[in-house]
């Protein structure tokens, strides 16, 4: 097994029942603020390529795992699966709904933790999650809950911002001003293979293992940074904490990291957002 960076390992020490109790709270109201379905909605493209990637099949039991606003587990019930979406803020669990509504998809949406999936053991064919599960402060009894719902042969696709991308430098720019708690894993540890390796040994094998790039299109840095502030969680919330001389700083940062992984020139804004592919056979 490759070793990890510093960055991406475990804590030292094992953290007490209940530890991340108060955390996943912060965490439910960073991701209720804003309105992270008209950014999640973008990235559509991702759950339909995920569902080729796990050769979903007409029929299979489907469970999408903080699913947001269902990009998943729509592109699930197009390919007529039997597809349940489970997340624990409402709000985005209702544009999940109100998206398959539109569609005449049957769609199941239950409110639920990763860390403590609502489900019995064995009950889905496919688990699926995209930039979703990667945000449990758990990512043991996560990855293990993913495992205890999946039967025996089922697969988990899985679609994980990568540290080296544009989104893993961006949530590193937003530590820099505002650290996260001591000991927390770093959310993109899922978007490596070593980092995949630890959290499913033994108990799952990677059939597929892909990095892909989802493209970021909007008009200028301006038009990402107003989009992103007034409706990504964790940018919102970090604008809304910091002092006006901290804020001015980080926004300028962002900027900056805007303009030299922009590939779109002087017209628009285009950046290449890496991500993991992987899909897992159940042992």
């Amino acid at each position: 097994m490759n070793s990890m960076s510093p960055a991406l390992r475990h804590a030292d020490a094992p953290r007490p029942a209940g530890a991340f109790d108060a955390l996943k709270a912060r965490q439910r109201t960073v991701w209720s603020s804003g309105d992270y379905a008209s950014i999640g909605v973008t990235l559509q493209i991702v759950g339909e390529q995920l569902c080729e990637a796990v050769d979903l099949r007409a029929g299979d039991r489907v469970l999408d795992v903080a699913a947001g606003n269902g990009n998943a587990a729509l592109a699930a019930a197009r390919r007529f699966a039997r597809v349940t979406a489970v997340d624990y803020v409402p709000a985005l669990l209702e544009a999940c709904a109100r998206r398959a509504a539109a569609e005449g998809l049957p769609l199941r949406c239950l409110p639920g933790d990763a860390e403590a999936l609502p489900f019995d053991d064995a009950g889905f064919d496919v688990v699926l999650s995209t930039f979703g599960v990667m945000f449990t402060p758990d990512q043991e009894r996560a990855a293990g809950e993913l495992l205890r719902v999946t039967r025996p042969g089922g697969r988990i696709a899985l679609a994980s911002w990568t540290p080296e991308g544009f989104i893993g430098e961006l949530l590193r720019t937003i530590a820099h001003y505002l650290p996260p708690p001591a000991g927390l894993r770093a959310p993109v540890r899922w978007g490596t293979g070593p980092g995949i390796e630890e959290l499913f040994a033994g108990r799952a094998r990677v059939l597929q293992s892909s990095s892909r790039d989802y493209m970021f299109r909007y008009a200028g840095v301006e038009h990402w940074i107003e989009r992103f502030a007034t409706c990504y969680g964790p940018l919102l919330k970090a604008f809304e904490t910091l002092d006006p001389s901290a804020r001015q700083a980080l926004r300028a940062d962002i900027a900056q990291l805007l303009l030299r992984r922009n590939q779109g020139g002087d017209a628009s804004l285009l950046i290449p957002g890496q991500y993991l592919e992987v899909v897992l056979l159940r042992s």
